[in-house]
């Protein structure tokens, strides 16, 4: 295979947090990077972060991703020839209206048409590494489900006829499973000349590649951290699952580069819990442990809900999963310099 610096990958949605890191991994390990937003806006803000790296990083606008024509551009005209896709870009909020026109045939109609724009513009991309998540796996429907380990054997069952008329949460989770499962029936269906991997990362936190200007205006996850503070209780799991958007972009990565990872979806986290969350900001945080809730100290530990095997992950694509007291410490001071 050709060194990086002759390959280009192509990144799409490279305005958001997890994306930004993701170039950023890719540019340190010496690939060209082709980066798509939807906006001129978008792509004026991502560009003076990687300035440094002149022509090696630039960006397109591609403001329907469900029309794959518009793509013609992010394959063009690159210093080497696009050789991966990295999909991060697809509708991530769980405040919506509609969910069936805001996120359930967003979700799915993108994610087919990067498959099929790949197909028609990039005659060279070996594979497409898919930003899934962790809400592709988990059966909501079953709750906190102790006992149980999830793998990457499990899919979240829920039905579009379910999701129409599901809450926002439950909604964004299957809008997640049925693209990726369409991904997958249309790779299988279609045989193209690419692979396709699929990375499942649950809650993402960790530090942001550009510094947070406003603690109002955060990404979900993010703000589910920030939540904690001045709380008045622990919030209760939500997603018992995290992983360090450093290891995630790294996952990434791996996915593309290694063979072994064709074809394979990857469960990229570890065990989570808000008390255990709190319990580790108190004691590594001092200048937080008045704003925070207090609890049931070392509750988190015996709570009786489901687990996370992140253990395929490690062995195929040779991450080595942060722990929780430096993802919050890194979130955290950052958080409160934005504050301050």
């Amino acid at each position: 295979m050709s060194s990086p610096s002759e390959q280009t990958l192509l990144i799409t949605g490279a305005n958001g947090y997890v994306a930004l890191h993701i170039i950023s991994e890719a540019l340190t390990r010496g690939y060209n990077v082709r980066g798509t937003v939807r906006s001129a806006s978008s792509a004026s803000k991502v560009l003076p972060v990687f300035a440094s790296h002149g022509p090696r990083f630039s960006v397109v606008v591609v403001p329907d991703l469900t029309n794959k024509d518009l793509y013609a551009p992010a394959f063009a005209d690159t210093p080497a020839p696009v050789t991966g896709v990295i999909n991060v870009a697809a509708p991530f909020s769980l405040k919506v209206d509609d969910p069936v026109t805001e996120l359930l045939d967003p979700a799915v109609e993108s994610a087919v048409t990067v498959l099929e724009a790949t197909r028609k513009f990039g005659p060279n991309v070996r594979r497409i590494v898919n930003t899934s998540s962790f809400a592709c796996i988990v059966d909501l429907s079953k709750g906190y489900r102790p006992g149980y380990t999830y793998t990457e054997k499990d899919w979240n069952p829920m039905t579009h006829e379910e999701a129409a008329t599901a809450d926002n949460a439950s909604a964004y989770c299957a809008s997640k499973a049925l693209a990726e499962k369409a991904m997958w029936n249309w790779v299988d269906k279609e045989k193209p000349p690419f692979s396709l991997t699929a990375i499942q990362p649950p809650w993402i936190f960790g530090p942001h590649l550009t510094p947070i200007r406003d603690v109002s205006h955060l990404n979900e996850s993010s703000e589910a951290m920030w939540r904690l503070v001045d709380a008045k209780e622990v919030p209760a799991i939500d997603f018992a699952g995290f992983a360090d958007v450093r290891v995630v972009a790294k996952a990434h990565l791996a996915a593309f580069e290694r063979d072994e990872a064709a074809g394979e979806r990857f469960l990229c986290g570890q065990d989570f819990d808000y008390q255990t969350a709190v319990d580790v900001l108190r004691e590594t945080m001092p200048q937080l442990r008045d704003r925070l809730p207090v609890g049931t100290p070392g509750a988190g530990k015996t709570q009786d809900i489901y687990h996370l095997d992140g253990s395929k992950a490690e062995r195929i694509l040779g991450i080595k999963y942060t722990p929780l007291e430096i993802t919050l410490k890194d979130s955290f001071e950052q958080l409160l310099a934005a504050e301050a």
